[in-house]
């Protein structure tokens, strides 16, 4: 199953009073009874993505207390999230890559909006979940074409076997609970240090329990060294990782500025706003044993792990840096 038309709805009014609109679900084999979807324990029952629909939005949960994806109905392509805007901060140190990895599909914004304003670029994109997959038509992510495609398979595993160097891997890969385990549990990181171009750029996106977040940075320094920053995306429990194959400057340069008023103009995201931000992220400071304490300064939370671990969408405390 990989195309929206093969699913089987089942469709009924939203069961959360200050949140009007449509839920959208798979119908379970042998779930004929549509009242027993119309309470809130449903969610328990399906184990799978579905879909909430206000008049102006289309989004992707997992569960019900947090949004995967959302989608403006009126702009599809438009980048709605925050962190993903600076997700696209990649192109500031790389502005014409020809191969864009990203594992995890969602609802499609990021490689909706590269495949639209970066036409010279060959877009890979990996996702685990076929019923993820089989809700791409709704989220009106392109068909496969000749430099764009949907991979069903492992995102790790993919990164581990490709053969071609690549320019740009993105990576925002949740399952209900945060990060996906399985990328700690791989050599992803490694992987994708030697596949890698000279120029290019890993970003990934923290959120969810912290405890998931150490493992995958160790291996991430263990990879690319100290070419790692962390940056905090304020008024967000979001945190991105940006992994660089040579390392950059601190240092705003006339280049850099140049190149992110063109971006600017030419996509309509703050790129001059985003590359201060960058140059102000958090590095790793030897020894690796504090890395723990480094997280949790990134995060704005407590050095211990049992706080750390509580950590959800909710609007962090102020970073001492300027408001996104």
């Amino acid at each position: 199953m990989t195309e929206s038309q093969d699913v089987q709805w089942m469709e009924f009014e939203s069961p959360w009073p200050c949140q009007p609109g449509k839920v959208r679900v798979f119908q379970p084999d042998g779930w004929a009874n549509r009242e027993k979807f119309s309470g809130r324990t449903w969610r328990n029952e399906t184990k799978r993505p579905y879909i909430f629909e206000t008049l102006f939005e289309r989004r992707m949960h997992f569960t019900n207390d947090a949004t995967q994806s959302a989608m403006l109905l009126a702009d599809p392509d438009a980048l709605i999230a925050q962190y993903m805007r600076k997700m696209m901060a990649f192109l500031l140190f790389n502005p014409n890559p020809r191969h864009i990895v990203m594992i995890g599909l969602g609802g499609g914004s990021l490689p909706k909006f590269c495949y639209r304003h970066l036409p010279r670029s060959q877009i890979t994109v990996v996702e685990i979940s076929e019923h993820v997959i089989a809700l791409r038509e709704e989220f009106c992510v392109p068909k496969d074409d000749a430099r764009f495609r949907v991979v069903h398979d492992d995102g790790a595993r993919f990164v581990e076997r490709l053969k071609e160097p690549i320019d740009v891997l993105l990576i925002d890969a949740f399952d209900a609970d945060g990060i996906a385990p399985s990328l700690a549990k791989s050599d992803l990181y490694s992987s994708a240090a030697r596949q890698l171009g000279d120029n290019g750029v890993l970003v990934m996106n923290f959120w969810g329990p912290c405890e998931r977040y150490l493992d995958n940075l160790a291996q991430a320094r263990a990879a690319f060294g100290d070419s790692l920053l962390l940056v905090p995306v304020a008024g967000d429990a979001n945190v991105l990782l940006f992994a660089f194959k040579k390392a950059i400057s601190r240092s705003i340069t006339d280049e850099l500025e140049a190149i992110a008023r063109r971006l600017q103009m030419r996509l309509l995201l703050d790129f001059p706003r985003f590359l201060r931000r960058i140059c102000q992220g958090y590095t790793f400071a030897e020894p690796p044993a504090s890395m723990e304490r480094e997280v949790a300064e990134a995060f704005c939370l407590p050095a211990t792990s049992s706080v750390c671990a509580n950590a959800t969408r909710e609007s962090r405390p102020g970073t001492g840096i300027e408001a996104d």
